[in-house]
């Protein structure tokens, strides 16, 4: 850097004469004009100058486009939400009674439809072209024909409905629409539920009416749905596809069809003469195209008015005072609240450690800076300069740079990351919100411009002596910097308190979520104090080895200012950050193992599509020969086994009657760590097999589950199942099993059982799932086939997740990318002084080899400390904040209570802890040889110049 521009004397003018307004040139060899202070000093150090920029270009880039990244994913959660959500949630419903005698006109509900769909609040919008109305029966009605098929002896069930625009949504196959009016009825059926009832057009489909004399309709075609994924179809399943159903009798349950017939608009008034009980019914669709994260809160009010609020008060003038709204909006709503309030809080802590990371790399910049120009400040303050005209000065030339770099990286992260938008539109990049990017950009502007001045005024707030020492044993700490690092201790001891106690559910309490960085704040401080202790002990013993390279590498470690608090704190955090994140996402990996090997049972498993069908003959030994499958053993499952009591009071309870292997299905559950038990306990009694048919007395030891366990009690009971009859007695309770995923079950030796037809077969090992239904299917098309591997990833179907888990991903690339900036930033801080020293030693005989290699010892010690500083810190953190981060709706948003997960833990990681460490040892490592190889191929003229104060 070029010393400060003089100021040059200008010419004085003449006594009486005035100055001539209009332009000349110069004189030859007259002074020429002052350059401006800015442009001098970007001019003389472009490199220094481009470099600053640069980086605040990325951190601006960054700031702005982490708002917009989470806007992004949490606008996909929001409209995946709704998109996924079965169709009878995700929609608008508006019904009222119709009493008998009523006559509804279709142009009536048409022209009620778009008045109803004027008074939706606002965000909610609807899809109109699968928005429908009508009037259908709130109960079934029996079908009366006798050629109508029966199953069980039971009649049809019909449900009668007049869907309008009917036509618009299905194909004719057969005869011709139903017209009809109310008088005489006309309807249509579609082709799957012809095929099965046997319907054909001309039909006529009796059914009871209020009157004594049935209501007769005329079957006039049969429809196939143009598209049955539609919610027209899905929110209504049975309109296109009949359903055997069961009757509920307790004894003798019997099958029974379960059918709609599609009655004409214009005849759905005749379904008032019906005992289905009849009622007008609006189904509004719900879109989820225009909505955004910030929407999530006005839908949920928009839901709350529509039933219960202003707007209901306005659509019960269309429908009277019986109209009802029924929607599952506003659970799809308050499921994305709560994962988004679960998740947030876990974001927030890596959010807080990247932008911590970044804003100690850009304040190392101004210190490098500052270094570079020290004696220059120095000399200008000897000579009287103001400290407000210094830092004004030197926030005019870090502005100037700063300001148009942070710009940029705005227009880059707006232009980059965009919001998503509806397939086949047009990319809208302000729908994001802009203000918390710019605020973004803004603060980077702002610590980047002011770190240079504050720095500068800080240290030369006092006239400093030239050349005085500047290293670690010159700075001795301050009361200051003691109270500064109290403070920060409390500060960390009270957030790392307030987290175990409460959890990350407190939205906005920031303190929480900077925890993790108060901690690697408060490890690179106790670093900085203690580091240069053991730099001195392993000073005493290295000054009796051969050579002086390496006692004064190490003696220079201790005193360098390259080991001050910035680099440090830059690198402890980096690592805290990358620690944590790492056993973040091994705990949400852990989760989502451990969920799919509740769900599976094991890496695979086959059985039938109904429950309880028996294996096929070869089926286990075909899956055995699958390429990958390490073992593969056939279970017995009996479902609905109902379970004795000593109480004869008691509620009636059943249970799933595992049969097993003993040995293999111990080991299984060991594996697997699913109620692992010794194989010993379900020792055989030898009593089993066709033989001990009829043998009751037989007690065989059962596993149990601890509700299955609490009611059979300690004594035997008998159990009476399609497995054998037989007496039970509890040896052991256990949560889980391998064979069943939640619920009651009991688990005995197949030996001991008198009807042996193994149902399921759980495989270990890594089977490839297209070869083993192929196998499966090779000998039963009436079994499926389930892996755990796809079991997992169907955990992980909710942007939410994927965005969040992105996310970390990213910080922690981010603080990665950072600690290598720190680390050459130090390195390029401490350049010119290495170079000085080299070329001193180098007249006084060191060799370019040794020189080499006390450059390179010299730093590794600082990322030795750091390194370690930062691993320890890393690991402190996790189990620190462990009992107040809950992973689960990360992990596991979408699992059914019945397998998933008590809680997710948040453990260390090995790896996100030794990694990050090794990879900065060895990065300065590299970075300091090839510093070192460079300075040693440089002149050592210009480091020895006389009159040279370095």
């Amino acid at each position: 850097m070029t010393d400060a521009p003089r100021e040059e004397s200008r010419p004085m003018q003449p006594a009486g004469e005035s100055p001539d307004p209009r332009p000349t040139a110069p004189a030859k060899g007259a002074a020429r004009p002052v350059a401006p202070w800015v442009r001098t000093r970007l001019r003389a150090a472009p490199g220094a100058a481009a470099g600053l920029a640069l980086l605040v270009f990325v951190t601006a880039l960054l700031a702005a486009a982490l708002p917009r990244v989470m806007d992004a994913y949490e606008t996909r959660g929001l409209r995946h939400g709704i998109r996924t959500a079965p169709a009878h949630q995700a929609q608008m419903e508006i019904t009222y009674p119709l009493e008998q005698g009523a006559v509804v006109a279709p142009a009536t509900l048409r022209e009620n439809q778009e008045e109803l769909r004027r008074l939706l609040p606002a965000p909610l919008l609807t899809d109109p072209e699968q928005t429908v109305n009508g009037i259908r029966t709130m109960e079934m009605i029996q079908g009366l024909d006798p050629w109508l098929p029966a199953p069980g002896g039971e009649p049809v069930r019909f449900s009668l409905a007049s869907p309008s625009d009917l036509a618009a949504h299905a194909v004719l196959r057969q005869g011709r629409m139903a017209q009809g009016d109310p008088r005489r009825p006309e309807a249509v059926v579609t082709t799957a539920m012809a095929k099965v009832l046997g319907i054909k057009p001309g039909s006529v489909v009796h059914v009871p009416g209020v009157a004594a004399e049935p209501i007769a309709l005329t079957v006039t075609g049969v429809v196939e749905p143009r598209d049955p994924r539609r919610p027209y179809w899905t929110v209504d399943p049975l309109l296109a596809t009949p359903v055997l159903a069961m009757t509920d009798h307790p004894t003798e349950p019997k099958p029974y069809w379960q059918a709609a017939l599609l009655v004409a608009p214009e005849s759905g008034s005749a379904l008032v003469s019906t005992t289905g009980t009849p009622e007008v019914f609006w189904r509004f669709p719900a879109v989820a195209d225009h909505l955004t994260a910030r929407d999530a809160g006005p839908l949920a009010a928009a839901v709350d008015s529509a039933r219960s609020g202003p707007a209901s008060s306005e659509i019960r003038k269309v429908t009277g005072d019986t109209g009802l709204v029924a929607t599952g909006l506003d659970e799809i709503s308050a499921g994305y609240a709560a994962t988004k309030a679960a998740i947030s809080p876990v974001v927030a802590v890596a959010v807080f450690g990247i932008g911590a990371v970044a804003v100690v790399v850009v304040a190392m910049t101004g210190g490098l800076f500052l270094t570079r120009r020290d004696t220059e400040l120095t000399l200008l303050r000897a000579r009287g300069a103001s400290l407000p005209g210094i830092g004004l000065r030197l926030l005019g030339e870090t502005t100037a740079i700063a300001v148009p770099a942070a710009a940029l990286g705005l227009v880059a992260a707006v232009a980059l990351v965009r919001s998503p938008d509806t397939p086949g539109a047009p990319a809208l990049t302000g729908s994001a919100p802009l203000l918390p990017s710019v605020l973004g950009a803004v603060l980077v502007a702002l610590v980047a411009a002011l770190v240079l001045p504050v720095r500068a005024v800080l240290r030369h707030r006092a006239p400093r002596l030239h050349g005085a020492r500047e290293d670690l044993v010159d700075a001795k700490p301050s009361r200051r910097r003691t109270v500064v690092e109290l403070t920060l201790l409390v500060l960390a001891a009270g957030a790392i308190g307030s987290l175990r106690l409460r959890g990350t559910s407190d939205d906005g309490d920031h303190l929480v979520s900077a925890a993790p960085v108060l901690v690697g704040v408060i490890a690179a401080l106790v670093l900085v104090r203690v580091q240069p202790l053991p730099l001195r002990w392993l000073a005493r013993p290295a000054r009796r080895m051969r050579g002086a390279v390496v006692p004064l590498a190490i003696a220079r470690a201790g005193r360098s200012a390259t080991a001050g608090a910035l680099p440090l704190l830059a690198l402890v955090l980096a690592l805290t950050t990358a620690a944590f994140g790492g056993s973040v996402l091994a705990g949400v990996a852990d989760a989502r193992d451990r969920a799919a090997t509740l769900f599976t049972g094991a890496d695979a498993r086959v059985e039938g599509s109904t429950e309880g069908v028996p294996l096929p003959a070869g089926l286990t030994e075909a899956v055995r020969g699958v390429k990958g499958v390490r073992e593969a053993q056939p279970v017995q499952i009996e479902y609905g086994v109902a379970l004795p009591s000593p109480v004869a009071a008691d509620q009636p309870m059943s249970a799933r009657l595992v049969s097993v292997d003993p040995a293999a299905y111990a080991g299984l559950a060991r594996r697997t760590d699913n109620g692992a038990f010794p194989d010993e306990l379900l020792a055989s009694t030898g009593k089993g097999g066709p033989e001990a048919v009829g043998d009751t007395d037989r007690v065989l030891p059962a596993l149990a589950s601890p509700e299955v366990a609490a009611r059979l009690g300690d004594a035997p009971m008998l159990l009476i199942a399609a497995t054998g009859s037989f007496h039970v007695k509890v040896v052991a309770v256990r949560d889980s099993t391998p064979a069943v995923s939640g619920g009651n079950f009991l688990v005995v030796n197949a030996a001991d059982i008198t009807n042996r037809r193994p149902t399921t077969v759980l495989l270990s090992g890594t089977p490839d799932g297209a070869s083993l239904r192929a196998a499966v299917a090779a000998k039963s098309r009436e079994f499926d086939v389930t892996l755990s591997a796809e079991a997992r990833g169907s955990y992980v179907d909710s942007p939410l997740q994927s965005g969040a888990e992105g996310l970390y991903s990213a910080a922690i690339g981010a603080g990665a990318a950072y600690a290598v900036v720190a680390v050459l930033l130090s390195l390029t801080q401490s350049g010119p002084e290495r170079a000085t020293l080299l070329s001193r030693l180098r007249t006084m005989g060191l060799t370019r080899r040794q020189g080499r290699r006390l450059l390179g010892l010299e730093a590794l010690p600082p990322a030795v400390f750091a390194a370690l500083g930062g691993a320890l810190a890393g690991w402190a953190t996790v189990p620190l904040l462990a009992p107040g981060v809950d992973l689960h709706r990360l992990a596991l948003a979408t699992v059914a209570d019945a397998v998933s997960t008590s809680g997710v833990a948040l453990r260390a990681d090995p790896w996100s802890l030794v990694v990050p460490a090794v990879a900065v040892v060895l990065l300065t490592g590299a970075a300091a040889g090839v510093q070192a190889w460079w300075t040693g191929r440089q002149s050592s003229v210009k480091e020895l110049r006389a009159g040279d104060a370095r």
